[in-house]
């Protein structure tokens, strides 16, 4: 009897934990991407020094961190209301606990091949277009900037947002979790002199915002048609469909076997 009751505990503790694991790591996969990330290194740093102040005796040192940490919970409150409301939400329709990489994937791939159509019309036609793709960086200070559109992803939205003398044509749009967000956003302009001065500002912009994000932006040029793509400050240009599917495949859906590789040693010509 006392042996079935501990097989029972045991079973009840083994249970327990696994939920606390799994809760963690869903809301992990909530906040990735977003200021909250740097949040949370930042507690660590602050929790450690910490414990290392109260080792070592560092009575100020511990009293300004021991506030921190005492304060430091509505502060998180007050700063990251979007991104608890965002896992509220997503609480509520039941989406945080879902999962299907498989279905993820093929609207990945859905996704990929609705921006290279879409690229591929506007270049032909010389319709200038700024697409960015957020990826672990978030991109909320710059979806701020723009109008909210929170879209399913199709080839023919995001033409039309790309039309000439339409009010969303001169700005960005920034994708994120195969939606667009928004339309019409401003970008920060990258201040590289070494920046050949043929290229205007649409490919400044991508070059900038790629600068300080990990995002991959996509330029349609409207003087040429030509696409280009920048990503960790380096720009590619004049890439066929060939080469745009290949990178955004590697990137999008083969990130996590890159393992540091470079995946730029492929059809584009390297802008220096």
């Amino acid at each position: 009897m006392l042996e079935n009751i501990s097989l029972l505990a045991m079973f009840v503790i083994v249970i327990d934990i696994v939920l606390v694991a799994y809760v963690i790591y869903k809301l992990i996969m909530v906040i990735r991407g977003t200021r909250a990330v740097q949040l949370v290194k930042g507690i660590t740093v602050i929790l450690v020094v910490w414990i290392l102040s109260r080792f070592f005796g560092l009575i100020t040192l511990e009293w300004v961190t021991q506030q921190a940490v005492v304060y430091g919970p509505l502060a998180i409150i007050i700063i990251f209301q979007p991104e608890l409301r965002r896992a509220l939400e997503q609480l509520g329709r039941g989406r945080l606990f879902a999962k299907s990489s498989v279905a993820e994937e093929e609207e990945l791939k859905n996704s990929i091949e609705h921006i290279i159509k879409a690229s591929s019309y506007m270049g032909k036609r010389r319709i200038g277009a700024l697409i960015s793709l957020e990826r672990e960086t978030g991109m909320n200070d710059y979806i701020e900037t723009g109008i909210s559109m929170n879209a399913r992803l199709t080839s023919e939205l995001l033409i039309n947002v790309f039309i000439p003398n339409t009010p969303l044509h001169d700005g960005a749009v920034i994708l994120k979790n195969n939606e667009i967000m928004a339309a019409g956003c401003y970008l920060p302009l990258s201040e590289n002199p070494f920046i050949s001065k043929e290229l205007g500002t649409r490919h400044r912009a991508a070059l900038g915002v790629s600068e300080v994000t990990d995002s991959i932006t996509l330029v349609v040029s409207e003087e040429t048609g030509g696409i280009s793509v920048t990503k960790n400050g380096e720009l590619h240009r004049n890439l066929d469909e060939d080469a745009l599917r290949t990178l955004l495949e590697n990137e999008l859906l083969n990130r996590d076997q890159q393992n540091g590789t470079s995946l730029w040693q492929w059809g584009g010509k390297k802008n220096g």
